[in-house]
């Protein structure tokens, strides 16, 4: 099994394959998309119901475990006008693709985050 990256901009394909393997995911699909103010405000007022624009968001497509692998991970979507690093909002949204929450969870999700981070040269 393999990851597909073919629809990640090759500078994320590093913080991608490092998320992914630090959750032990080993095939599948993911994409990352680079929009701007304007289309992640509309993005995030649509699904989140929140009318103004944010850094990343990701949107799952085949749940954890209720595909085989490899399964469509879904899409994590960058605003860099709100990044403070870019590699580490690819991170954050890999994470949440993979099934982390940081608003339910005890602070699993972004202890994660950090140790990935610390492993990838940005």
């Amino acid at each position: 099994m393999s990851i597909d990256l073919e629809d990640v901009p090759v500078e994320f394909r590093p913080a991608v394959s490092a998320t992914l393997q630090a959750v032990g995911i080993e095939g599948g699909h993911l994409a990352v998309e680079i929009v701007g103010r304007s289309r992640m405000q509309k993005l995030n007022q649509e699904f989140r119901d929140r009318d103004e624009p944010t850094d990343v968001l990701s949107f799952p497509i085949d749940e954890e475990n209720s595909a085989p692998e490899p399964r469509e991970l879904g899409d994590v979507v960058l605003c860099p006008e709100y990044c403070e690093s870019l590699s580490e909002c690819v991170v954050h949204g890999v994470l949440h693709l993979c099934g982390f929450d940081h608003e339910t969870d005890q602070g699993e999700m972004f202890e994660l985050q950090d140790r990935i981070m610390a492993g990838i040269d940005v």
